[in-house]
């Protein structure tokens, strides 16, 4: 299947029905963000697990979730401390990751990491956006690379790389355009009164300092 068009208006209505039809029947899903290609699936058990399988990820990395607004992240028990909230006021939507307690029941437990929390972000891309908030579920995350390679910058090259799951159906690549060369997101762990920088990003430490003070090392 040809990487469907994925950046004009017109065209993320077009593809939004059967995007949405595809990842209700458990298929995975290439698409853009505001920061890198992602791969990813409805947040549910075999689907993710599916995911793991194209991407060759470890058990011990697990994915992050994208919501269309903070309320879905509410919605699936995910829980916003003091400090997660001053986050999100300041940066979402956009490139910040905050890690969150909770979820217990409502999201698989393999998306939590070793420190207990599921990574998540509300994505400022406006087409995936729009394909959240259509599917009404969070859609996983991981950069659109095979394990050690940096990530595709394009539809054509994710092709390229995942032709095998393209050919049989399970992998839809949507076609947002060549990306730039973006820092991914940064992450920030919230499932401590202090916050943690796990990961920076797009957003820097400074940034970060300016809206939630201290951050643990």
């Amino acid at each position: 299947m040809n990487p469907l068009p994925f950046a004009r208006a017109d065209e993320i209505d077009a593809a939004l029905p059967s995007i949405v039809a595809h990842l209700r029947s458990g298929g995975l899903l290439a698409y853009p963000t505001e920061t890198v290609y992602g791969l990813g699936s409805r947040a549910r058990l075999p689907d993710v697990l599916a995911l793991a399988r194209l991407k060759g990820r470890r058990a011990d990395k697990p994915f992050l979730l994208l919501v269309s607004d903070r309320s879905m992240a509410e919605a699936h028990g995910l829980a916003f401390s003091e400090a997660a909230n001053a986050l999100a006021r300041a940066f979402w939507p956009g490139p910040l990751t905050l890690v969150l307690p909770g979820g217990g029941g409502r999201l698989p437990n393999e998306l939590r990491g070793p420190e207990g929390g599921i990574a998540v972000r509300w994505t400022s891309h406006h087409g995936t956006a729009r394909l959240v908030a259509a599917l009404g579920e969070p859609l996983t995350s991981t950069s659109a690379n095979l394990p050690g390679m940096p990530p595709a910058p394009g539809a054509a090259a994710i092709v390229r790389d995942f032709g095998w799951a393209v050919a049989d159906g399970t992998l839809l690549v949507l076609d947002g355009g060549v990306l730039g060369n973006s820092p991914p997101s940064t992450v920030v762990d919230c499932t401590r009164p202090t916050p943690r920088l796990v990961r920076e990003g797009a957003l820097t430490l400074a940034d970060l300092r300016r809206t939630a003070g201290r951050l643990a090392p």
